[in-house]
C-alpha cells in the first residue's frame, strides 16, 4: 500500500489474486494436457532441458534470495534452537499430506495475528501521525508492490505436490479448492494491508511488525505467533527444494540416507541466511520479482500456450497472452526498482513514536509534513 498508493494497492491485490487463481488452474490443466505430474516435468516436456533447468533454478532459489549486507545477531540462539527443534523434524517427512493438520494450526495463528493488527488500528492508529501523501491514488513504486504481492500468493512451486495429495484429484476439484483458497487468502491480505497501512501510512515498514513498539505485549504475542507459522509452513518449501535436487541429481528418488542429508543441508543453508538478514522487505521484493513473478505469470501461461490446441480466441489463451508479458515487465522493472529504491528498514531500531520522551524530528521519511501534536499515549511532539 505504501509503495503503490492505497487505492491502487487494493486494486492490485485483487488483480494479483485473480491472476494467481487463473495460473494455478492453468498449471494443472497444463499437467493434464502433457500427462505430467510435477512442475518440472511439465516444463521439461514443454520446453525441453533448458526450460527444465531454468525452472529448477527458480524453485531452488525461492527460499534463498537475500540482501548480504545486513547482519543482525540478537536472534541467533532462538533461530537455531527453533530450527533444530521444530523445522528440521517436520521437514524430514516424506509425505506432504501429513502436514495438513500442521498447516491448519498455522491458519489459526494467522487469524490471531490479523485480530491483533485490527485491534491496533483502533487503539494505536489515532496516535500515529499521517504522512502528507498517505491517500494519493497511485505512486511510482507500484511494480515493486506487485512483486511483494506475488510473493504473498506464490504457491505454484508446490501445487503439484498438493494436487497429488488430494483424494481423487481432478482439474475440476482442484479448481474449486483454488477458488476458495484464493478468495480467503485475498480477504486476509486485504485486511492485513488495509489495517497496517491505516495505522502507519507512510511510516509502514517492509516488515509490519517493525512498526510496533517493543513494549507492546499484545504485538509481542503476535510476533511469537508469526514465528510459529513460519516454523510450521517452511517444511512445505523444503519439500519443493528437496524435490528439485532429487529430480536433477538423483533421478527423482532419494535413499533414506540422502533424504536426511539433503534435508539437513537445505535447512542449514536457510538458517544461515535467516541469521544474516534482518530486513524482510528486500527479501520479499527480490523473491517476488525474480522467482514468484516467473512462476506465477510467465511459465504457466507459456506452457499452456504451447500445449493447448484451443483456438486463439479462447479465454484461457487470451488471458495467457496478456499474463506472460505482464510477468516479464514485473520481473525486469521490479528488479531494477528493488535494487535502486529498496524498502525502508529499521534494522531492529524502534520507530520514533515508541520513545517516551519528547523530541523533535525533521523531514521524516520524505513525507514533508508539518505537524505539531501531542500524542496522549506516547507523549511525543512531532514537527518539521
Amino acid at each position: 500500500m505504501k509503495q503503490a498508493g492505497f487505492p491502487l494497492g487494493i486494486l492490485l491485490l485483487f488483480w494479483v489474486s485473480y491472476i494467481t487463481d487463473f495460473s494455478l488452474v492453468l498449471l494443472i490443466k497444463g499437467g493434464a494436457l502433457s500427462g505430467t505430474d510435477t512442475y518440472q516435468s511439465l516444463v521439461n516436456k514443454t520446453f525441453g532441458f533448458p526450460g527444465y533447468l531454468l525452472l529448477s533454478v527458480l524453485q531452488f532459489l525461492y527460499p534463498f534470495i537475500v540482501d548480504p549486507e545486513n547482519l543482525f545477531v540478537g536472534r541467533h540462539f532462538i533461530i537455531v534452537l527453533s530450527t533444530v527443534t521444530f523445522t528440521l523434524p517436520l521437514s524430514l517427512y516424506r509425505d506432504i499430506g501429513k502436514l495438513g493438520k500442521i498447516s491448519f494450526i498455522s491458519t489459526v495463528l494467522t487469524a490471531l495475528i490479523l485480530g491483533i493488527v485490527i485491534t491496533r488500528v483502533v487503539s494505536l492508529g489515532p496516535y500515529i501521525p499521517k504522512t502528507e501523501d498517505a491517500w494519493v491514488f497511485a505512486k511510482p513504486n507500484a511494480i515493486q508492490a506487485v512483486g511483494v504481492m506475488s510473493f504473498a500468493f506464490i504457491c505454484h512451486h508446490n501445487s503439484f505436490l498438493v494436487y497429488s495429495s488430494l483424494e481423487e484429484p481432478t482439474v475440476a476439484k482442484w479448481s474449486r479448492i483454488i477458488h476458495i483458497s484464493i478468495v480467503v487468502s485475498m480477504f486476509i491480505c486485504v485486511l492485513f494491508a488495509t489495517c497496517g497501512y491505516l495505522t502507519f501510512t507512510g511510516f509502514t515498514q517492509g516488515d509490519l511488525f517493525e512498526n510496533y513498539c517493543r513494549s507492546d505485549d499484545l504485538v509481542t504475542f503476535g510476533r511469537f505467533c508469526y514465528g510459529v507459522t513460519v516454523l510450521l509452513t517452511y517444511p512445505m518449501e523444503c519439500f519443493v527444494t528437496r524435490e528439485v535436487i532429487a529430480n536433477v541429481f538423483f533421478g527423482g528418488n532419494l535413499s533414506s540416507v540422502f533424504h536426511v542429508v539433503i534435508t539437513v543441508v537445505i535447512i542449514t543453508i536457510a538458517t544461515l541466511v535467516s541469521l544474516l538478514i534482518d530486513c524482510l522487505g528486500i527479501v520479499l521484493e527480490l523473491n517476488g520479482v525474480l522467482c514468484a513473478a516467473p512462476l506465477i505469470f510467465i511459465i504457466p501461461s507459456a506452457c499452456y500456450l504451447k500445449l493447448s490446441e484451443e483456438p486463439r480466441t479462447h479465454t484461457d489463451k487470451i488471458l495467457s497472452c496478456v499474463m506472460l508479458p505482464m510477468g516479464a515487465v514485473v520481473m525486469v522493472f521490479g528488479f531494477v526498482m528493488a535494487i535502486t529504491n529498496p524498502q525502508d528498514c529499521t534494522h531492529g531500531q524502534e520507530m520514533f513514536y515508541c520513545f517516551p520522551d519528547n523530541f523533535s524530528l525533521t523531514n521524516i521519511s520524505d513525507s514533508h509534513f508539518q505537524l505539531t501534536t501531542q500524542l496522549p499515549t506516547l507523549n511525543i511532539s512531532i514537527f518539521q
